[in-house]
């Protein structure tokens, strides 16, 4: 045994939650595992965009398989359920929505359009250019691109772990395809546009996840929103990703790459505790609230102690989740008086939903209590050889990449060496140890003294004054996507905002899109036996009443003789 003298404390160990808090290593529960790890990249996030001077954020964090994304507008947002493959979890984690697409997604081409995804190559045998009999990925189309460079990859591929990436295989890969999709009646495209058109597809599904948090919930990223991106393939799509948003700057810290696991050292040590009341909101019912809250209050502070932690600095922050009477879906907000919280639920409900019952009685779902205490300080970045105003280093070397249907000459430049101050123009590729990042053409960059990169949007997108008809495979996978989204949207409102049981819990609807002949367009996945009534019944509706249409109007109708079917079954 080591004498007393040399003897050192034990380190403190401690798990990050899924709710986006520390929590002592005695107490950790694998409940709270689940989403642990894209939790600390929304942590990260959060503290490098407050130390950028940013509020507002979409979080966007691409890996081998999958993407994560996320909103954050100066408070973390939560679910109190989610399913995890099949399972049902009741459980308080942070609202990050999870899309199969990333840099493994797999390559699909089946006569009539392109796919990314779902399925993934994994990392064995990974994409083609990992040599190891593997198909065409993201991540190769980005080879063909330009957007990878072999030279700044080690040797560790193969069989043997000891070759380059293979941009042979990546090459005669696309070649093939590029015929294929000529012998298949489509536009004749070269390998680089046919790698394009993937990339677009897969960035098309990746913007569609961030609408999802963000879009759909009523928030408009155009106003003020800064896109956090980070992961290790997250560098490659950030412009392409911001400009289907119609954002404008992004942020990318220097240790982008890893920030998942850097934003855990960051994170605050966290207590939550919540009741149920299940009570109408009124005068009488605030009493007992706060009682309610002053005890789950004491029961948090316990859980610090249990913890070797002190609770006399820890920041409070009470909530309740209220819903309307007879609906499912309820709002958290901020604990205050009874005036000011039907005035937040009403404005909530408005922003998420477009509408308001003002008059419709509240229901008091749950208290919730949740302690804060202050994790640690973000440190300073070591950057060598670079001090405010240095002179702006020669770029590595200059590379020919493919972007918007045309090759472009890209400086390369080393990310840590670059100076507080230094100006990036378009396009160029930034390489630093985890990851890489391109400044696509029409974006600018700028590094902060915190060593943060910055891009802004130089230029404002075009209006396209007509487009081609004729098939395309590209097209016609990024408009399937688009048209079903819509669809899918209108049922998320439908169900969260229904008071019947059987929209809200046995999801007995169906959502679609049709065009001016009545014919189907796209539909979300609900109840398939609608589908088949539901376009003779807008038929019958436009041979009626064609010349009644106007802008905002609804017309419902279950005529068993239009398309009608059940007697409680109405096409809107």
């Amino acid at each position: 045994a080591l004498p007393p003298a040399t003897r050192q404390p034990a380190p403190a160990l401690r798990f990050m939650q899924s709710n986006g808090g520390l929590i002592e290593a005695g107490h950790f529960q694998g409940k709270d595992s689940i989403l642990s790890g894209p939790a600390g990249g929304l942590i990260g996030s959060m503290v490098a965009a407050r130390r950028a001077g940013f509020e507002r954020i979409v979080t966007f964090d691409m890996g081998g398989t999958s993407t994560d994304v996320a909103h954050y507008a100066g408070e973390l947002e939560r679910v109190e359920e989610t399913r995890v493959a099949g399972v049902r979890l009741r459980v308080p984690m942070l609202d990050i929505h999870t899309v199969a697409a990333g840099g493994g997604s797999i390559l699909h081409y089946d006569g009539l359009r392109f796919r990314a995804g779902p399925d993934s190559a994994g990392a064995e045998p990974g994409p083609a250019c990992y040599r190891r009999g593997g198909p065409l990925c993201v991540t190769d189309a980005n080879v063909m691109l330009g957007k990878l460079q072999p030279d700044f990859f080690p040797n560790i591929f193969g069989p043997g772990g000891d070759q380059p990436l293979d941009v042979g295989a990546v090459r005669a890969g696309f070649a093939a395809l590029a015929k294929d999709v000529g012998r298949g009646g489509g536009p004749s495209l070269s390998p680089e546009q046919v790698a394009e058109g993937f990339v677009r597809v897969a960035v098309e599904q990746m913007a569609a996840a961030i609408k999802k948090i963000s879009v759909e919930r009523g928030h408009d990223l155009t106003r003020d929103y800064t896109l956090c991106c980070f992961g290790a393939a997250g560098g490659q799509h950030a412009c392409l990703v911001a400009e289907r948003l119609g954002l404008r700057r992004i942020l990318l810290h220097p240790l982008a790459g890893v920030l998942s696991a850097y934003g855990m050292g960051l994170a605050d040590h966290r207590v939550l505790r919540e009741q149920a009341v299940m009570k109408p909101l009124e005068a009488s019912l605030m009493p007992e609230l706060r009682r309610i809250l002053d005890e789950l209050e004491g029961s948090a502070r316990a859980g610090f102690a249990s913890q070797g932690l002190s609770a006399e600095s820890a920041e409070v922050q009470a909530r309740i989740a209220l819903r309307l009477a007879g609906t499912d879906t309820s709002l958290e907000l901020d604990f205050g008086t009874l005036a000011n919280m039907c005035r937040d639920f009403e404005a909530q409900h408005r922003q998420r939903f477009g509408f308001s019952e003002a008059l419709q009685p509240l229901v008091a779902e749950r208290v919730v209590i949740e302690l804060v205490l202050a994790g640690e300080k973000p440190a300073g970045m070591a950057r060598p050889d670079c001090a405010p105003g240095a002179a702006m280093p020669e770029p590595l070397r200059h590379i020919r990449i493919f972007s918007d249907g045309r090759f472009h000459q890209a400086p390369v430049h080393e990310r840590l060496r670059l100076p507080p101050g230094a100006r990036l123009m378009s396009p160029a590729m930034l390489l630093d140890p985890t990851s890489t990042t391109l400044i696509e053409p029409g974006w600018s960059g700028s590094i902060l003294a915190s060593g943060d990169l910055i891009l802004t949007r130089d230029a404002t997108p075009g209006v396209i004054a007509s487009a081609a008809t004729e098939r395309d495979p590209i097209r016609l996978e990024i408009f399937n996507r688009l048209f079903m989204s819509v669809a899918e949207d209108m049922g998320y409102t439908l169900q969260k905002t229904a008071h019947s049981v059987n929209i809200k819990e046995r999801l007995d609807f169906s959502c679609a899109l049709f065009d001016g002949q009545g014919e189907l367009v796209a539909n979300a996945p609900h109840i398939p036996v609608h589908l088949g009534s539901m376009g003779e019944s807008v038929k019958a509706l436009i041979r009626s009443h064609r010349a009644a249409f106007r802008a905002g109007d609804v017309w419902l109708t279950n005529s068993p003789y239009h398309g009608g079917t059940h007697l409680p079954d109405i096409t809107v």
